[in-house]
């Protein structure tokens, strides 16, 4: 939250003195580093700060922030920020997870925080694999993908983080990746200034069991043709010289053409804001894999009750109408039995 007597603090402030202990080249490094340097622009404290994560790599990351967090069970981070936010309002609480502990045991509880709009700030490392558990096959894994829990080649069609966080009525959804810092750093100031759940997706490279996964999208030479930025208000363009972009067809797919085969007026105009998320989910099902032009940043930012809120009003309309509860009035007030 933020609060006007915050006292300026750099990224040593928010540093802890654990040692970091990934992989050597591991994408959370990077991931690390622009949190830790982004805090100090947020107006927030430390004590009022918490970081939430569940089993995994990427679950140690409360080790290395200096606030308050807790480093809790295989999937349950959202369960357990829920509470957390909706008994301290006050706190900005955020929530850290890979593809594997958010999306798989994890993913019931993704979903409902997502689609009761728990003021939580999620960030999502999506490196495509099980880092921890040493290299099986996880939810974003792509078909015939070869693990060690895979050995003939996994069979499984891959989750799509972003259509998931749509489909369950997030609030704000948004991607980026750990080879662009200033990207990653806004996508993650936005998710935090919005009021309800705000769901981060971050490709993240694991050098030991999949590594070079996203070098198609994300090696400095590939950018420009293969990472679709989505700008508010703007034509969805790209390429070196822009000459690329996305129409949405007669049958209601979006599909990437040349703008020089269909002028300029026919390239679709980026509207996070778009109250049904219509528009999103064709853009989040654009590309099939990360190997294909890929959409990062905003998909979608609307605003609508914040669940806490919600039920704070409740609480406050049942006191006006009732008086204040009783709490063993209500424990015995159906039958009850002495065992």
């Amino acid at each position: 939250m933020t609060d006007v007597q915050v006292p300026l603090t750099s990224r040593k402030d928010w540093q802890s003195d654990q040692e970091v202990r990934w992989c050597p080249g591991c994408g959370d490094y990077s991931i690390l580093t622009a949190v830790q340097l982004l805090m100090p622009d947020l107006g927030v404290k430390r004590e009022n700060t918490v970081f939430v994560s569940g089993i995994g790599c990427a679950a140690r990351f409360p080790y290395y922030m200096n606030t308050y967090g807790m480093h809790t069970i295989h999937g349950r981070a959202p369960a357990i920020a829920t509470g957390l936010a909706m008994a301290r309002p006050d706190l900005d609480v955020w929530v850290v997870g890979g593809d594997g502990d958010l999306l798989s045991i994890g993913g019931n509880h993704l979903i409902h925080a997502l689609r009761r709009n728990v003021n939580l700030t999620i960030l999502l490392f999506n490196n495509q694999i099980y880092g921890l558990t040493k290299g099986q096959y996880s939810p974003t894994s792509e078909v015939g993908k070869v693990t060690k829990s895979t050995p003939m080649g996994s069979l499984d069609a891959p989750f799509n983080p972003i259509a998931i966080a749509l489909g369950a009525g997030a609030t704000f959804v948004a991607r980026s990746h750990d080879m662009d810092r200033p990207h990653m750093q806004e996508m993650m100031r936005r998710a935090h200034a919005h009021k309800g759940a705000a769901f981060v997706e971050i490709f993240q490279n694991c050098n030991v069991f999949n590594d070079g996964q996203f070098e198609s999208l994300t090696a400095r030479a590939n950018r420009d043709d293969m990472l679709i930025p989505l700008e508010h208000g703007k034509p969805v363009r790209f390429g070196k010289e822009l000459e690329k972009g996305v129409v949405i067809g007669a049958d209601g797919a979006a599909r990437i053409v040349n703008v020089a085969d269909v002028g300029e007026d026919a390239i679709v105009v980026h509207d996070e804001g778009r109250p049904e998320p219509g528009l999103a989910f064709m853009l989040a099902q654009l590309s099939q894999s990360v190997h294909q032009p890929t959409p990062v940043g905003i998909f979608r930012a609307v605003e609508r009750t914040e669940y806490t809120t919600a039920a704070a009003g409740q609480l406050v309309a049942a006191e006006e109408r009732s008086g204040r509860g009783d709490l063993a009035k209500l424990l015995h007030s159906q039958p009850t039995w002495t065992v």
